[in-house]
């Protein structure tokens, strides 16, 4: 019945649930404000099981990211190719990678490129396709002409696509990478004839640069993977690339993405593909490639998989680094304006919420569980990514400054203690990912002096404003615009 009811009112429900989000923030955030007047002791139980929580998340997020920081030094020294050439099906796997970009430097392309080009697997099971929007002008194509130059001889093919404006599709990476892939099979599948069931499919961001054993532990997977087609492969994205270059603002926010994507690889029951990641080009094709109405690529595919194919899709990590460009433009003001757009555009991922939520109420016939636990944790990240930093930094001192009643109270007076107390545990995990974050990110070139790297650790003071301004007001910026229907345009995050 419920099913029914959705489907016959497909765009009421769809707009219901594009609204509920931004609703659920919003009320999340004024509660403790207005409950302070009339309901103080249940703002208070709310604050002490939201930090309690939060110390959950933190305690979770400093043992993964441990976990996946060894696994990755381990991996980076293990021969993935002398395993991979005793396979049988060695010599059959391909892999294509697919590159969609817009107005970024021809450096950042190149560069990233290049980092495919010093793969240790054989570069002739190496296909790329440098996906260009046509709207970029005679600038993609003299681009083009340069990476066709250098490149065009070096992999089994060297593919350029220029994607154009079409009518009802949304400008962005989704829309361009479909359309890209959809070329890159008839070249590979169509005329020459590969074997589809062979070749992998690899999402990289324009400055994406991969270690050089990540295609022959991609193979391996593939090939021992007994679920090949019904898997993505996600390695650790790092954004240490440009970390030294960075405002100390950018560099904290870098170093907190950087440790919670080493942490996710270890959390296999809520990873999702993001960023950069893989997966067989029988899957992509049989699911009809990235849709192209949508802005959020990664976490959409995911889902568009998972209920085609019966919430049977996984994700298999890859304990690898891709290193990835923090944010940054010409000049301190513009990199921090360039910060806050990349984070709003991430946080934009919520508006999948409202088609992940109908799949789930209408694909009944995958067991509960299964496809619940799935969508659950999706929208807990989702719906709480600007709830987050209200509820745990004001949230103790706001029923006690605005209820003097309250204040005298016995709970009013041991509200703020409680929740300092739970709350300074947290630095214990904090020390963690710092040091993990501190054997990760590469080494500093340019010399500095003592003082200076006496003070890095101190950064992370500015931790409280760095997350307010780059995590909760771009997420609830992106919460209230899809409430409001102003719907975000895809926006690139510039890369010097």
């Amino acid at each position: 019945m419920l099913k029914r009811f959705v489907e016959r009112y497909d765009k009421q429900v769809h707009r219901f649930l594009e609204i509920l989000p931004g609703t659920f923030s919003w009320s999340l955030i004024l509660f403790p404000i207005w409950g302070s007047f009339w309901i103080p002791h249940y703002v208070a139980y709310y604050i002490i099981l939201f930090d309690i929580f939060w110390f959950y998340k933190a305690g979770a997020l400093a043992i993964t990211s441990l976990m996946s920081h060894i696994k990755l030094n381990a991996s980076s020294k293990y021969d993935w190719l002398s395993d991979v050439k005793k396979l049988p099906d060695f010599k059959k796997v391909h892999h294509l990678v697919v590159i969609p970009t817009f107005k970024e430097p021809l450096g950042t392309i190149d560069r990233g490129v290049e980092s495919i080009a010093k793969q240790d697997f054989p570069k002739d099971q190496i296909s790329v396709c440098v996906a260009f929007e046509e709207r970029e002008g005679q600038t993609a194509r003299e681009k083009a002409k340069v990476l066709n130059k250098k490149f065009g001889s070096k992999f089994a093919n060297f593919i350029i696509t220029f994607h154009p404006d079409i009518t009802k599709e949304v400008k962005g990476k989704s829309s361009n990478q479909a359309y890209a892939g959809r070329i890159a099979k008839q070249i590979l599948v169509d005329k020459q004839k590969l074997d589809i069931n062979h070749i992998t499919v690899t999402s990289k961001d324009a400055d994406g640069v991969f270690s050089e054993k990540y295609f022959s532990c991609l193979a391996y997977k593939f090939l021992t993977s007994e679920n090949k087609y019904l898997l993505f492969w996600q390695p650790i994205v790092l954004f240490y690339s440009n970390i030294w270059k960075v405002p100390v603002p950018i560099r904290v926010m870098s170093t907190f993405s950087s440790v919670w994507q080493t942490a996710l690889n270890s959390r296999t029951d809520r990873l999702v593909n993001y960023s950069m990641y893989s997966l067989s080009l029988k899957l992509l094709d049989d699911v009809g490639y990235w849709d192209v109405d949508v802005i959020p690529e990664d976490y959409r595919i995911f889902f568009k998989t998972f209920f085609a194919k019966d919430g049977k899709i996984e994700v298999d990590p890859i304990f690898l680094a891709v290193y990835a460009d923090a944010a940054e433009s010409k000049g301190y003001f513009k990199s921090l304006v360039n910060l806050y757009e990349q984070e709003k555009r991430w946080a934009w991922g919520v508006s999948d919420d409202a088609y992940i939520i109908k799949k789930w109420l209408t694909h009944t016939h995958i067991p509960f569980w299964q496809r619940t636990i799935r969508v659950f944790k999706v929208l807990e990240d989702h719906f709480l990514w600007p709830v987050n930093w209200f509820a745990i930094t004001l949230g103790a001192t706001i029923p006690v400054l605005l209820n003097p009643a309250f204040a005298q109270t016995v709970m009013g007076q041991n509200l703020p203690k409680v929740s300092f107390g739970i709350l300074s545990a947290c630095w214990i995990f904090l020390a963690v990912i710092l040091v993990i974050d501190f054997r990760q990110r590469p080494k500093r070139q340019e010399q500095i002096s003592f003082l200076r790297k006496l003070m890095i650790p101190f950064e992370f003071v500015l931790m409280p404003v760095v997350t307010l301004i780059f995590t909760a007001l771009p997420g609830i910026d992106a919460h209230t615009r899809l409430m409001l229907g102003k719907y975000l345009e895809y926006r690139v995050t510039e890369k010097v």
